[in-house]
């Protein structure tokens, strides 16, 4: 790679070569601005001709040129105003034709700099210039007249149109004056609220008429930047009517191989200062680097009648064209417009209100600016050197809402180099929808790297600075993309657990409901009024409405089911267990009561197993009864346990309450174990203590092993270790209390009469 200064001492050599071969004569006509001459000619003979417009006042013209210098515009501003080729202030000979208005340059310091001038004797000067609001409003010129909008509006649309094409990472070319820094203050701002950056600003020299070593060595260093900034394939520049040739130019120099700078594919947007002005030399020069270029002008539609007005413009058309034969032969450099009438002239522009040839209203707005906004050009480069510049869409910030910015991409023409439909100009590639953009230290925010979204998160567009969550009653995809409702869970009698647990909850009632049935048929019987037989209906009934009770844990939750679920199951669990813890001390009591003298015969009966059953189920009641009071057990919809269901649950309400239910059950439980395992080794018929003890131990075990196992399971599968609890508790009591029986009373009725039980005892 070579040097800077090698490099640049290579591009003065080609410059000095290209210079001394293609000599840029200081008379070469600037071939747009002629152009520019022959619309006055054109505009001002239809004032003439149009009597509505001007009646009984003939309009003429005088053309001065600047040679782009402060100085020279100041004396040329001074011999439009004072007698020609003297300077005295206030005093005109007659030697010319009234002024009574002025054309300004398109460039601001031009126009800015006669402005000085002319507001002094109150002179209107009109400007078809684009300039900033700022230079518009600032300066209080009351004699400044803009023929064109706003500047900016041109922002508005260089934002949409780079935001439209999704162009985030440019180059920015201004001109080095104030308006160019203007230009680069105003907009970085811009860009930088609409998540665009540029790589590189880059201020082009002023020119005048010939390069230098030092305009060399600065543009060596501009094309080295723009160009090898391979990511920023969009540029926007800012200048003047000259700009576009010296930065052409500059390419030349720098790059001199065609095939290298044909294959320079850049996306070029150019401000509304900018023209293709040529003078005779370079007319012929290759502008390929510009192809599929996208300009903004001045909205204009087609006038009627100015094409034919320009085929007719040709050697000898005019004999007071100055200009017309050194514009055919080349031979002229730069030229400016000028004048126009005064008659009450100042209240006739304020005021001015007419449609155009093409129908379109022409005034001024209250700060003496002409509504109306800018057109978008595309440069279309041709074989043959030539080319032209097809409109492709307008940009007018004081259109409908939707409508400011519009353009047809179908029709617009890319450089050749672009290999796809839409050139790309980003420094990083896009984020996919999924992830989002994550900040690179050191480098300006446009370039990033991609970071998958975190869990629970999603982004479903491209360069997403952030991933959002998903609402709570949905969650991530896998790919973090889109957002998937959630499956609403809970313990259904639609699905095979839930059928399962309900089969099997059915069918141990019906055992129990068996039972029952035997024991009432059996009620004479020995085994079946041994031990309180009524203690043992109330056991069977109770342990019945358990089984049955774990019904009202499957389905959706409901009001009346969420209350109805705990508090019923710890009543009728509290009744089975203190049938059982009554039975036992029944056996205790009659036992003891058998002893000579003892004082507990007067326990002997019903009334203690029904005083026990009914106090300690009248307890589990009232602490029921105080929990549906205070904080009642409602449906829930849980979205955060389980990241991608919604838990339809009963919520508990006090899990104080909750498990003070379950304590108390528990301590029934433990209490009954204590005694029957106490009392198993008394004389009883057919050892009922000894299978009371093994069913609380079931019971016992069961409990104890459901606290952990509830506490670490979600969702319906929470519901279904309730109801297996259930449902093994019960079947322990049911079959170790009342199996034994049961196969006396079916299967060995012989063993179930008053002689079998007394000789049981006597063994004893």
């Amino acid at each position: 790679m070579q040097t800077g200064w090698s490099k640049i001492v290579r591009l003065a050599a080609l410059s000095a070569a290209l210079l001394k071969e293609h000599p840029i004569s200081v008379c070469s006509v600037v071939l747009k601005f002629y152009q520019h001459i022959l619309a006055l000619v054109f505009a001002i003979n239809e004032i003439n001709e149009n009597p509505s417009i001007l009646p009984n006042v003939t309009l003429g013209f005088h053309i001065c040129d600047s040679y782009y210098d402060t100085r020279m515009t100041y004396r040329t501003t001074m011999d439009l105003l004072f007698k020609f080729r003297r300077f005295v202030p206030s005093y005109k000979c007659n030697t010319q034709k009234n002024l009574i208005a002025v054309i300004g340059g398109l460039g601001s310091d031009v126009s800015f700099h006669m402005a000085e001038l002319l507001s002094l004797y109150k002179y209107p000067q009109l400007t078809y210039g684009s300039f900033t609001s700022e230079q518009s409003h600032t300066t209080q010129l009351p004699s400044f007249y803009h023929m064109v909008p706003s500047e900016a509006n041109q922002y508005i649309g260089i934002i949409s149109l780079l935001k439209h094409f999704g162009w985030t990472w440019i180059g920015l070319f201004a001109v080095d004056n104030d308006s160019g820094e203007h230009f680069t203050q105003v907009l970085e701002p811009l860009l930088f609220q609409n998540g665009i950056c540029s790589a590189f600003t880059q201020m082009i020299p002023k020119q005048n008429n010939a390069l230098n070593l030092n305009a060399v060595n600065i543009l060596a260093s501009l094309i080295y930047l723009a160009f090898s900034e391979s990511k920023a394939t969009t540029f926007v520049i800012y200048g003047d009517s000259t700009t576009i040739l010296w930065v052409n130019t500059y390419v030349l120099i720098g790059v001199p191989s065609y095939n290298e700078r044909t294959s320079l594919g850049k996306v070029w947007v150019m401000t509304a200062q900018l023209d293709f002005t040529l003078t005779g030399l370079q007319n012929g020069w290759d502008f390929q680097l510009f192809e599929g270029a996208l300009s903004f002008t001045i909205h204009s539609d087609e006038i009627q009648g100015f094409k034919e007005f320009l085929q007719i413009a040709k050697p000898g058309w005019n004999q007071e064209d100055g200009f017309l034969k050194d514009f055919w032969e080349q031979a002229f450099d730069c030229s400016f417009p000028d004048p126009q009438e005064l008659i009450e002239l100042h209240p006739f522009l304020e005021s001015i209100l007419f449609n155009n040839s093409v129908g379109e209203a022409i005034f001024f707005q209250d700060n003496r600016e002409r509504r109306g906004g800018f057109d978008i050009m595309n440069m279309v480069t041709f074989p043959n050197k030539s080319f032209q510049r097809v409109k492709v869409g307008r940009v007018d910030a004081k259109f409908q809402e939707g409508k400011e910015f519009i353009i047809d991409a179908d029709i617009i023409v890319w450089h050749r180099s672009f290999k796809q439909l839409m050139p790309v100009s980003v420094c990083s590639d896009s984020c996919r929808p999924g992830y989002q953009k994550k900040k690179k230290e050191g480098v300006k925010f446009c370039c990033y790297s991609c970071a998958l979204c975190p869990e629970g998160k999603i982004s479903t567009q491209k360069d997403m600075d952030d991933c959002s969550k998903c609402p709570e009653d949905q969650y991530a995809s896998k790919d973090r993309d889109r957002c998937i409702p959630k499956l609403t869970v809970f313990m259904s009698y639609e699905e095979p657990l839930g059928i399962s647990l309900a089969l099997v909850a059915i069918s141990f009632s019906f055992i129990t409901a068996v039972v029952l049935g035997t024991f009432i048929k059996h009620k004479d019987t020995p085994i079946v009024k041994a031990n309180n037989r009524d203690l043992t209906y109330s056991l069977l009934v109770s342990l019945l409405l358990c089984f049955l009770s774990s019904l009202l844990f499957i389905g959706r939750p409901q009001k009346l089911t969420c209350c109805l679920r705990q508090t019923s199951f710890g009543i009728i669990f509290s009744v089975a267990v203190s049938c059982v813890l009554a039975k036992t001390i029944t056996v205790v009591v009659a036992f003891m009561a058998t002893k000579p003298g003892s004082s507990m015969r007067k326990w002997v009966g019903k009334t203690l197993a029904n005083s026990i059953v009914l106090f300690c189920s009248w307890i589990q009641a009232g602490i029921c009864v105080v929990w549906l009071a205070t904080s009642p057990p409602l449906p829930n919809s849980d979205m955060q346990s389980v990241p991608t269901q919604i838990i339809s649950e009963c919520n508990e309400g006090s899990v104080i309450m909750f498990y003070l239910v379950l304590g108390y059950m528990g301590l029934l439980a433990i209490i009954s174990f204590t005694v029957a395992f106490l009392a198993r080794k008394l004389p009883d018929s057919f050892n009922e203590t000894k299978f009371i003890t093994f069913s609380m131990l079931i019971f016992c075990s069961v409990w104890l092993s459901f606290v952990p196992s509830y506490l670490s399971t979600k969702g319906k599968y929470m519901v279904a270790v309730e109801i297996f609890s259930i449902l093994a508790s019960s079947a322990g009591l049911l079959g170790c209390i009342f199996a034994p029986k049961c196969f006396i009373i079916v299967l060995r009725p012989d063993l179930n009469n008053r002689k079998q039980l007394i000789r049981k005892k006597l063994s004893f």
